[in-house]
């Protein structure tokens, strides 16, 4: 029966400031008052036991009143605070626009940017954080070489089965957590845990792959880029509707999928955070489709609420079969 298949299930928000999704990406935040709308939410913890991870940035972990909301969320509702790079207004800061892929900075560079994000969570009185989620999803090498140095064991960066045009190959990544390995197939001390999304058709994801990686330059990365609007399905409740969230996690758990990992951004909680939740009634829309998606989980599967942190607590054991291993194409080179 579909209820005895068990779930673990990562609910993790990316909180940080207002002024995103509208293509600037400014040096100064146009703010964080966002942080507070996290209160729409507490329904996931309280009615569901399901404890958040708080992926904050640096301009969230710098602001008293939004430490005040993340300390009360630890507090009352067990949740994790981990760390979310963005590093178009992280200082210190290149000449020049932003923002720049992370792999075009200097390593360097990019361990003074998570310095300066560790540096606040200290001074906030936060705890160290051990999970970490890029801005944009723009991981590479150089970023994810970084964490374990930083005490950062888990990363949940990764998309499966998409594709930024000139950013990095992770369209053919397992759905559910896996160790990255380096080029030689050697586990790196750093689970990875990616964002549900599952092929509807898993021969027909290998194929794009394969055709996209044959073609020349930009034309490969938009072979690749219309994928998951056509020919996938996930749980991310901004990205789809409410039957492609259930369709892809009874599609997740027909293939033998363990963990499920959701996620939204705090200021989509907001009346006018984002271009896509401008008022009351789509910030009440969105809350009304996670408790609706949540309240479906329960009674179909077995769940577990987890933290990032909490997935990433035993190392890798490659001896055991049960271990998932995975180098992306980019660590291959």
């Amino acid at each position: 029966m579909a209820a005895d298949r068990p779930f673990k299930v990562a609910v993790t928000v990316d909180v940080e400031e207002e002024g995103l999704f509208v293509g600037r990406f400014p040096r100064q935040a146009a703010g964080v008052r966002n942080v507070a709308f996290l209160a729409r939410v507490a329904f996931i913890s309280r009615d569901f036991g399901l404890p958040l991870t708080l992926l904050a940035t640096w301009q969230v972990a710098r602001e008293p009143a939004a430490i005040r909301v993340l300390q009360d969320f630890r507090q009352r509702y067990g949740a994790e605070v981990g760390a979310h790079l963005h590093p178009w207004n992280t200082p210190p800061f290149l000449p020049g626009p932003e923002p720049l892929r992370s792999e075009a900075l200097p390593r360097e560079l990019l361990a003074a940017k998570l310095d300066t994000l560790l540096a606040a969570f200290r001074g906030a009185g936060l705890p160290p954080p051990v999970s970490f989620r890029m801005g944009r999803f723009d991981w590479g090498p150089k970023i994810l070489s970084l964490l374990s140095e930083f005490g950062l064991r888990v990363d949940s960066s990764m998309v499966p089965l998409t594709q930024v045009i000139g950013g990095p190959d992770h369209f053919l990544a397992p759905p559910d957590p896996f160790w990255l390995a380096d080029g030689g197939g050697k586990p790196l001390p750093l689970l990875e845990v990616p964002l549900t999304l599952v092929a509807l058709c898993p021969a027909a994801a290998r194929g794009v792959h394969r055709l996209s990686s044959r073609a020349p330059g930009r034309l490969g990365h938009l072979l690749r880029a219309w994928f998951p609007y056509i020919l996938s399905a996930g749980v991310q409740p901004v990205w789809f509707p409410l039957p492609w969230m259930r369709l892809a996690a009874r599609l997740h758990a027909a293939r033998g999928g363990r963990v499920l990992c959701l996620f939204f951004h705090s200021s989509e909680l907001m009346p006018g955070g984002t271009p896509h939740t401008r008022t009351e009634a789509a910030a009440n829309r969105l809350a009304g489709k996670i408790r609706a998606f949540l309240a479906w989980l329960t009674r179909h599967f077995r769940i577990t609420g987890v933290t990032l942190g909490e997935l990433g607590e035993d190392p890798p054991a490659p001896e055991r079969p049960d271990v998932r291993v995975w180098s992306p194409p980019d660590f291959r080179r």
